[in-house]
């Protein structure tokens, strides 16, 4: 391997030579969005791997061109699956070749040609963001009609609000909006407070909440509490017996020694 640094270890410290051969073999740098949206794009698995790898060749061997057989050599394709996959992405216009000027050398030489990915890769994030931007208008103008139109629920956004410290999102007022169709507005209060008195500030844990309360047809808080004191009764009940037989066990044994 061209300019790899090789470093003297000491004798059997096996996990620090690893560390410090993993941190000079260096990194190559993959966007999570082109991991993410890679599938929008048209491209297999398969393909994406010899991607990561062509950037990966580029980076630390400087090779702009590999060929299939040194493809092959760091992936689990033979070499005929490797050049079907690279003609395919050439196909799709996700690679190019194109030429580049090696300044050390003075001479032009034929390279992989990642831009097209990142031209296809940005208009696919764009048609993202503007659904994005559209749902989250659509969403504000939603919340801004049903506070005009219900004080109740103005002020129970408020109470979110105020208790996680921040505004609440489009999505996060669409579900409380969710939880008040469902429930009695006051419910939907108590289950923030239970978990605000848990230290879960967290929209999935009120919903958890909500969900045990919809499960068993809890609609009112009377029902609510009443419910709990039940289960603590029976949680009471089922542990006790097992204290009893506990004892039973050391008597039994201690009668028989």
């Amino acid at each position: 391997m061209s300019g790899r640094t090789v470093k003297r270890y000491r004798e059997g410290n096996i996990t620090a030579a690893f560390g410090t051969d993993l941190l000079l073999q260096g990194i190559t740098a993959v966007p999570n969005l082109l991991l993410r949206l890679y599938r929008h794009l048209d491209i297999t698995d398969e393909e994406m791997i010899l991607l990561i790898q062509l950037l990966r060749l580029q980076i630390e061997e400087k090779n702009l061109l590999p060929s299939a057989s040194a493809l092959a050599e760091c992936t689990s394709q033979d070499v005929t699956r490797v050049q079907q996959n690279l003609n395919r992405l050439l196909e799709k216009e996700v690679l190019a070749v194109t030429q580049y000027y090696d300044e050390n050398k003075d001479q032009i030489l034929s390279g992989y040609d990642f831009e097209p990915l990142l031209e296809k890769l940005s208009e696919i994030w764009a048609s993202i963001r503007v659904r994005e931007i559209e749902r989250t208008r659509c969403l504000l103008e939603k919340r801004t009609r049903m506070e005009a139109n219900s004080p109740e629920f103005a002020l129970i956004i408020k109470a979110f609000e105020q208790e996680f410290g921040r505004p609440v999102s489009p999505m996060e007022v669409e579900q409380i909006q969710q939880w008040i169709e469902e429930l009695n507005p006051t419910l939907v209060l108590e289950a923030l407070r239970r978990a605000v008195l848990r230290g879960k500030h967290n929209f999935k844990y009120i919903d958890s909440i909500i969900l045990e309360w919809k499960k068993n047809n809890l609609q009112t808080l009377e029902e609510i509490n009443a419910y709990d004191a039940q289960f603590k009764k029976r949680r009471s009940k089922n542990t006790t017996p097992k204290v009893d037989e506990r004892k039973k066990a050391l008597l039994k044994t201690l009668y028989l020694s």
